[in-house]
C-alpha cells in the first residue's frame, strides 16, 4: 500500500481506537463524520481494512461501510482498492493529511484536559544530538521511564537538523543560540565550547598566539551547516572562512577523536572536551567566548497552544536530571565560568 506523506504514527493509532470506542459508546452505536475520517486514517495506519478492523475492534465490512460512506458524502474516490491492493488517490492523500491535523488537536485536547485527573500517559517523539544525547538525554529518559510507566519514549539521536513537522517530533533537544521560531522553545542550560587543539599537534605547527593566526591552521569541522563550524566570535571578519581543513564528519565523536589525535583544530562542547583538557590530551587556544555567546541548552516543542501534561513534566525532569548530572564534572565547571 502507498500512503505517500502520511506515515503512521503509534500514539495516533492509540488515540483512534480511544477515539472509535467513544462513539461505539454512545446512543445507538452511532458516528458522526469525524470518526469516519478517523477510521480512514486507521486503515492507512494499518495497512489494510482487516488489521484496521482488528486494531478499532469492528467488522472488516462496518469498515469497508464507513469508507464508502465517507466518500459518499464528499463525492470523491479516496482509496483505490482491489482484493489484493489498496492505494489513497491523490484527494485521498489529501484528505488524510489534514485529518491528521484535525485528530491530533482533538488528542491534544482531551489529554491536556484529563492530564489533572490521571497520571500522565502517551507517546513522546525526542531528538537530541548523538554524543549529548548518549551522554545526557538518554540517561535522563531512562529515569523518566521509570518513574512515569505510562509515557512512552522515541528517542531520535542524530547530529544533523531535524524538521519537528516533518519528522514528527515533540521535543527537540538542541544546543546553539536560541531562535525566534513557531514552535516554543525552553532553555535547559548552557554549554561553553572551546577552540582546542592536541599537544602533538601544536608541536607539529605551532600555537596560535593572535586570533588572526587561525588562518594558518588546519580546521576540523563538520560537513553540515552548524553553529559548530562558526569561529566568528574568534577572528575578523576578513579572516573568516580562509583556513583549510583536511577532516570533515557529519559527526562530532568523530571530530574530537581527530582532535585527540593531532589532526586539527575544533570547536568543540565543553561536555565532550573539559576533561581531556583537565588531564592535559588538549588545550584550550585563546580566551572563552562572551557569555552573550555560549550556546544555550533549549528544547523545541511541537505545540503552539497548551502544553500538554507529559511534555511539561519532561521538560522539567530533563532540566533537573542536567544540573544534577553536570555538577561536579569539568564541565560544569565551565559552565559556572561563563555565567
Amino acid at each position: 500500500m502507498s500512503v505517500g506523506d502520511v506515515p503512521m504514527v503509534e500514539s495516533q493509532m492509540e488515540f483512534l481506537y480511544f477515539y472509535n470506542q467513544l462513539f461505539q459508546n454512545g446512543t445507538g452505536g452511532g458516528m458522526d463524520k469525524h470518526s469516519d475520517m478517523a477510521i480512514l486514517v486507521a486503515v492507512v495506519d494499518a495497512g489494510g481494512f482487516s488489521p484496521a478492523a482488528r486494531a478499532l475492534n469492528l467488522t472488516h465490512s462496518a469498515i469497508s461501510k464507513r469508507i464508502q460512506r465517507l466518500e459518499d458524502r464528499l463525492g470523491a474516490q479516496l482509496l483505490t482498492r482491489t482484493t489484493r491492493f489498496m492505494q489513497l488517490t491523490e484527494m485521498g492523500m489529501v484528505y488524510v493529511r489534514e485529518a491528521r491535523v484535525i485528530l491530533d488537536k482533538i488528542q491534544a485536547l482531551e489529554r491536556v484536559v484529563s492530564s489533572d485527573a490521571e497520571a500522565p500517559r502517551g507517546s513522546i517523539r525526542v531528538s537530541a544530538s548523538n554524543v549529548f544525547g548518549r551522554h545526557f538525554v538518554t540517561p535522563a529518559l531512562v529515569g523518566f521511564l521509570d518513574r512515569y510507566p505510562e509515557i512512552k519514549i522515541d528517542l531520535v539521536l542524530t547530529d544533523e537538523f531535524v524538521d519537528l513537522k516533518q519528522d514528527r517530533i515533540d521535543v527537540a533537544i538542541r544546543i546553539g543560540r536560541m531562535p525566534v521560531v513557531e514552535h516554543s522553545c525552553v532553555k535547559l542550560g548552557e554549554s561553553p565550547r572551546t577552540l582546542c587543539a592536541s599537544p602533538v599537534y601544536l608541536d607539529v605547527y605551532g600555537k596560535p598566539e593572535v586570533r588572526s593566526d587561525l588562518v594558518k591552521h588546519i580546521r576540523l569541522k563538520l560537513n553540515f551547516d552548524t553553529e559548530m563550524n562558526d569561529l566568528s566570535e574568534m577572528t575578523e571578519p576578513s579572516l573568516r572562512g580562509q583556513a583549510s581543513s583536511r577532516f570533515t564528519c557529519n559527526s562530532v565523536e568523530a571530530i574530537h577523536t581527530a582532535c585527540l589525535a593531532g589532526h586539527g583544530i575544533a570547536l568543540l562542547p565543553d561536555y565532550l572536551v573539559a576533561q581531556d583538557i583537565a588531564d592535559g590530551r588538549l588545550i584550550s587556544l585563546f580566551s572563552p567566548a562572551p557569555d552573550s555567546l555560549v550556546p544555550s541548552i533549549y528544547a523545541v516543542v511541537n505545540y503552539k497552544e497548551t502544553l500538554p501534561a507529559r511534555l511539561k513534566i519532561l521538560l522539567d525532569y530533563i532540566s533537573k536530571t542536567l544540573v544534577a548530572k553536570a555538577q561536579g564534572s569539568p564541565w560544569w565547571a565551565s559552565v559556572e565560568a561563563s555565567g
